[in-house]
């Protein structure tokens, strides 16, 4: 009986280690390809965060960067270098044609880099929107990240500086004067490229996987209506309607469109944003306290002072911080074309959503075929008078507000129901007024204890 129970137990573990060298023989090294072939910017740079996360699930053996990009956003990028140097899966590049600025750094932080016949690498230096150099404190920023990624890598820091500093000179490689960008070959001679490879399968069986399984990132639709949603142009519109829709809101009573379309900007404007890591949570608070205080302004506090002007900066700071890479309180990584680009967004989409709010209300008012103003002029001639008289004769009368007051309205005395606007904050709907003076056929009224 002993004999037959030790027979049972090595033939288990014989037919256990079979499978298992089985299952070892047949699996395929898993190889996650990423594309980057555009400018680098936070819709990238979210991707990038999708891809690594799939390839994490799925346990790559390895991640590949295709790249071919002439740079982008130092934000986004920076974003997307520290991913490569925390992940725990190796990252490989291969750069199909251009790795200019930004996607120089990124590719310097992977573990290897292949680049095809003709490609190049370098040309790092910050420049603004019309591709001019900007300060030398935006350049030391990014000659620091430069150095450290490529220390981490084990690669030459001088060299991947030069990429940045026109005046740094390296012996052998780099002129002063010049911005270093490397071709195939010098990548290769001075240990920033491993070799020359026509494809990313080269590259892939180059680092030593001659046969693997391929994965890629799948972009759904709601990839592409965030990447749509977070351009700057569509950032601009939907601060239009948001300006446009609270204007408008408090020239009628109730809630009607333009609160829903307002609403709805919101939504499509900070949403995107958060998703994508940009809009904290603060910042959107700050936005929601301005439309608050704007609210108390117009409706409760009289005039136009402290909250009013407390509320607009609180609008603009919300909607611009939204736009900018921060990470909760730290702006570190914000540099300072940014910041005017955001700001420049926002206060353009508002200024030109109080000018065409302006417009729109003057030709909506004055216009018979929406119903909003009278279609005909009542002449003197024809038997009409102004109304100064028997409106002179409500003063002091009380009534009850037929509609709410925000402020202008319309209230109910003795049966008959006129126009009417309240002289602070608003009325609700039923409750009790007195009349205290008339202008422009409006009656002036207060709400009575």
């Amino acid at each position: 009986m002993m004999v037959k129970h030790i027979l049972f137990s090595f033939l288990g573990l014989f037919l256990f280690l079979t499978l298992m060298a089985q299952d070892t023989t047949e699996r395929l090294p898993k190889v996650y390809v990423f594309n980057i072939d555009e400018e680098i910017a936070p819709p990238v740079a979210r991707r990038m965060k999708k891809a690594f996360s799939e390839a994490h699930q799925i346990e790559a053996d390895l991640i590949v960067l295709h790249m071919n990009t002439y740079g982008g956003l130092l934000d986004a990028a920076d974003t997307m270098r520290s991913r490569i140097l925390r992940s725990k899966i190796p990252v490989i590049v291969f750069i199909d044609n251009n790795a200019a600025s930004a996607g120089a750094l990124i590719s310097i932080a992977c573990d290897s880099i292949y680049m095809t016949k003709g490609a190049s690498i370098g040309a790092a230096t910050v420049v603004n929107q019309s591709a001019q150099a900007l300060p030398d404190k935006y350049q030391s920023y990014m000659r620091a990240m430069m150095r450290s990624t490529a220390e981490a890598k084990g690669r030459n820091p001088d060299i991947a500086e030069a990429m940045v500093d026109q005046d740094l000179y390296v012996p052998e490689v780099s002129d002063s004067g010049k911005v270093l960008t490397f071709t195939t070959s010098e990548a290769i001679a001075n240990g920033f490229c491993e070799a020359q490879v026509e494809s990313v399968n080269e590259a892939v069986q180059h680092y030593g996987f001659p046969e693997f399984e391929t994965y890629k990132l799948e972009i759904g639709v709601t990839d592409k209506i965030i990447d749509f949603l977070i351009s700057p142009m569509v950032h601009g519109v939907l601060i239009m309607i948001i300006v446009a829709g609270i204007y408008f809101e408090l020239q009628t009573p109730g809630i009607g469109f333009p609160s829903i379309a307002s609403l709805i900007a919101g939504l499509l404007y900070f949403a995107p944003l958060y998703i994508e890591g940009l809009a904290e949570n603060w910042e959107i608070m700050v936005f929601i306290a301005g439309i608050v205080l704007i609210m108390l302004e117009v409706f409760v506090v009289p005039g136009f002072g402290i909250t009013g002007v407390s509320g607009i900066v609180f609008v603009v700071v919300g909607l611009v911080l939204s736009l900018l890479a921060n990470v909760r309180f730290d702006f570190s990584p914000v540099d300072f074309n940014s910041l005017l680009e955001a700001l420049f967004i926002v206060l353009l989409a508002i200024i030109g959503a109080m000018v065409l709010s302006f417009e729109a209300a003057r030709h909506l008012l004055g216009n018979p075929r929406f119903g909003i103003a009278l279609a005909k002029t009542q002449q003197h001639e024809e038997g009409y008078v102004a109304a100064d008289t028997s409106l002179a004769s409500l003063i002091g009368a009380e009534g009850t507000a037929y509609s709410i007051l925000r402020p202008a309205g319309k209230v109910l005395i003795e049966q008959d129901v006129y126009d009417a606007v309240c002289r602070e904050g608003y009325i609700e709907k039923g409750e009790k007024v007195r009349v205290k003076d008339f202008k422009n056929a409006q009656l002036i009224v207060e709400k009575t204890n």
